[in-house]
């Protein structure tokens, strides 16, 4: 059960016709892109998956249908967040009998709760889990900025990384530092933009969002940053400030990320856009920027 994640790790996007049908198409499709795009791993049902918003019966379709497309050519891992114990463990029972490769852990959402309720929960967790686990730190969506000390225990519960989303770069440093003798123990980014930062200062790798449009360019920056070449990693991250100023900030909605992500999916004719309530896609005004955007990002990106 030893697994080691590193590299670029798309949170994919959950394809949907509507809210009660999956993108089967779409979802192959942009699978198979990001293999093609040289991606490292697969984290399904992650916040840019939507995961809380779907029901159980498409969480557990797009498990296996990811399952057959991947076919063992890259690891995938699965978000397992629920506001229950038990709905976490129902779903990562689902992906370990489809032979999926681990689970992400982020804190119940909803209730806050403190650092010692989360290390007490992880303790009733972690002993029932049937894969590798991974934590994700999400304080956006989840009350809690998990302390260090909290992925400390979680390191002896078994862990094999943590995902940082907090946006905190001092937080991030603290953790490489913390866990720095521990080479088998994941560091991963979930702010795109520390990617190199993260690599240069012995980091493993990010979950980015934005892969799932280019994910060339961030496999290319992930390993400029390997290569310490500098030069290289600031043309690159340039192009990837271009996808957050073209993409993700084209409106005023919080929802915008996802949003942009998925309109853009659907202008490079990979999937659909649909977005599960209660958010909604955009409208044609918006469409239409994207559409001339991804055409500008494509010209400068490849």
């Amino acid at each position: 059960m030893k697994l080691m994640l590193k590299g670029i790790i798309p949170p994919v996007i959950s394809p949907l016709k509507n809210g009660k049908e999956l993108d089967i198409k779409g979802l192959e499709n942009l699978i198979e892109y990001l293999i093609a795009g040289g991606v490292h791993g697969l984290f399904m049902l992650g916040t840019t998956g939507e995961a809380t918003s779907i029901s159980y019966e498409l969480r557990k379709e797009l498990l296996k249908r990811t399952s057959e497309i991947v076919n063992h050519r890259i690891p995938v891992v699965v978000g397992i967040t629920d506001t229950s114990l038990e709905g976490s463990l129902e779903i990562a029972e689902y992906s370990a009998s489809l032979g999926l490769d681990g689970v992400v852990i982020a804190p119940p959402y909803y209730l806050p709760i403190t650092q010692e309720e989360m290390r007490e929960y992880l303790e009733d967790l972690a002993p029932k889990l049937p894969l590798p686990f991974m934590m994700y730190d999400m304080p956006g969506c989840t009350k809690i900025h998990m302390s260090i000390g909290t992925i400390k225990k979680a390191k002896e519960l078994g862990a094999i990384g943590v995902k940082d989303s907090s946006g905190d770069m001092t937080y991030l440093y603290s953790l490489i530092q913390e866990f720095r003798d521990s080479p088998d123990f994941s560091i991963i980014a979930g702010t795109e933009l520390f990617l190199p930062e993260t690599i240069l200062h012995g980091g493993h790798g990010a979950v980015a969002g934005g892969a799932n449009l280019f994910p060339k360019l961030f496999v290319d920056l992930y390993d400029a940053s390997l290569e310490r070449d500098l030069d290289r990693i600031e043309i690159l991250r340039d192009k990837l400030i271009l996808i957050n100023d073209l993409v993700y900030d084209i409106s005023k909605h919080s929802s915008r990320y996802i949003k942009g992500i998925k309109c853009a999916l659907s202008a490079m004719d990979i999937c659909d856009d649909f977005v599960a309530l209660p958010i909604r896609r955009y409208g044609k005004e918006e469409r239409r920027i994207i559409e001339k955007n991804i055409q500008v990002l494509k010209e400068m990106i490849n």
